[in-house]
């Protein structure tokens, strides 16, 4: 990540695609959603954006999650909003909402609750 925004360097080419299993615009945070994950996760992000596809997260699978993917997603909608769209929800599990809550972010990344889509 660069500064408040997601960058997408000249010439990078996403490491993963952002559409698993054919669904345009998904992106499904892995597992760890720790630093480690950043790299892929920040490409599948610059790709919906760069694509213009209408963004779902879907958090479900989420098992550990830092600080550092949380300012991601919240960077990633900012962005999205700044292009006059929004990031829907497919599921975020009680992982993602506890540590969302615990950071005062749960509201701004607009989470639904534990399991709801």
């Amino acid at each position: 990540m660069t500064g408040k925004r997601l960058v997408k360097k000249k010439g990078a080419k996403p490491a993963s695609t952002p559409v698993p299993g054919g669904d345009p615009g998904v992106v499904q945070l892995p597992p760890d959603c720790r630093i480690s994950a950043q790299n892929a996760l920040k490409a599948e992000l610059v790709a919906v954006l760069d694509a213009g596809a209408i963004a779902v997260l879907d958090g479900s699978q989420v098992e550990r999650v830092d600080t550092a993917a949380l300012q991601m997603l919240v960077i990633f909608q900012r962005e999205l909003e700044a292009r006059g769209a929004s990031v829907s929800w497919r599921g975020a599990n009680s992982v993602l909402n506890e540590a969302a809550g615990l950071l005062g972010l749960a509201q701004i990344l607009k989470l639904p609750a534990d399991g709801l889509a």
